[in-house]
């Protein structure tokens, strides 16, 4: 049985430049991930990243593979990463338990045959990208992420980046998974912006309040545009775009690559004279 999924073919920067509104949520807004008792995923043309999302309602979710992958199992040729933003769970990988509590992520490698997402209240948010190795399944927490604090409350930008994916915590091809949280009274992120050419990126905005929303912006330095994004949302962010946001009040968000590596600092900045 195949998942369900959606497509959405990689857009050129003139292309996005012309686009209004609608045209832009349509190819860089996903806001339908998580629906109850199902795995659902949207599979991007940009390096092949697909994110999905997983709420199990009752009874456990199996991983299934879907068409685009083009494999009898969804990772016969792919990585994973799931992170959970709900309440605590477990995901069976090839018939071993794993429990994830709030914000915890599992990294499981290719090759893996059967993946199942359990837990009432857990929710996973799901990211792959494809691999050309096998790695060991194995459980990320936030207390053993690097952390990195950044920015100031003066700019309004005061922040926690939890790299869980790094030099001392799992061996990945390409996935490079973090968490970035504020500071009271910080609501940008990733102001000074940037771009890297090598590399796409994918935004989870999540722990909102219903009323509240981020203004995420994206586009070429020169030609920036915005989407309004709100709780449990997430926005494909194509490797010439900055990526960077301001929220109406507090939240969290997931980031992940995928891409030629997996250097945090391979970056091209952005200065604030430059954003038009």
């Amino acid at each position: 049985m195949n998942a369900d999924f959606d497509i959405r073919f990689a857009i050129d920067p003139i292309s996005a430049a012309a686009m209004g509104t609608g045209e832009l949520r349509e190819n860089f807004l996903i806001d339908d991930l998580f629906a109850p008792g199902q795995v659902r995923w949207t599979y991007s043309h940009y390096d092949r990243m697909a994110v999905g999302g997983a709420v199990p309602d009752g009874s456990a979710l199996a991983l299934d593979t879907i068409k685009p992958a083009g494999t009898a199992n969804f990772l016969d040729r792919r990585e994973l990463i799931a992170v959970n933003i709900g309440e605590a769970g477990t995901i069976t990988v090839d018939g071993v338990d794993h429990a994830l509590g709030v914000r915890d992520m599992l990294y499981i490698g290719r090759g893996v045959k059967t993946v199942r997402f359990a837990g009432d209240g857990a929710k996973y948010y799901l990211l792959s990208a494809p691999a050309h190795a096998s790695h060991p399944t194995t459980l990320l927490q936030q207390k053993n992420a690097k952390r990195l604090d950044m920015g100031a409350g003066a700019t309004a930008n005061e922040r926690s980046i939890y790299q869980y994916v790094n030099a001392d915590s799992v061996k990945t091809c390409q996935l490079v998974v973090g968490l970035t949280q504020f500071a009271p009274g910080s609501v940008w992120n990733t102001m000074p912006a940037h771009v890297h050419d090598r590399r796409m990126e994918a935004y989870l905005y999540f722990d909102l309040q219903p009323d509240a929303f981020v203004m995420h912006l994206m586009g070429e330095p020169d030609e920036t545009r915005h989407l309004i994004v709100r709780n449990e949302q997430a926005v494909l962010s194509p490797p010439w775009s900055i990526h960077a946001g301001a929220g109406t009040g507090a939240y969290t968000f997931i980031w992940a690559m995928a891409g030629d590596n997996v250097d945090y600092t391979d970056v091209e900045k952005v200065g604030m004279d430059e954003l038009l």
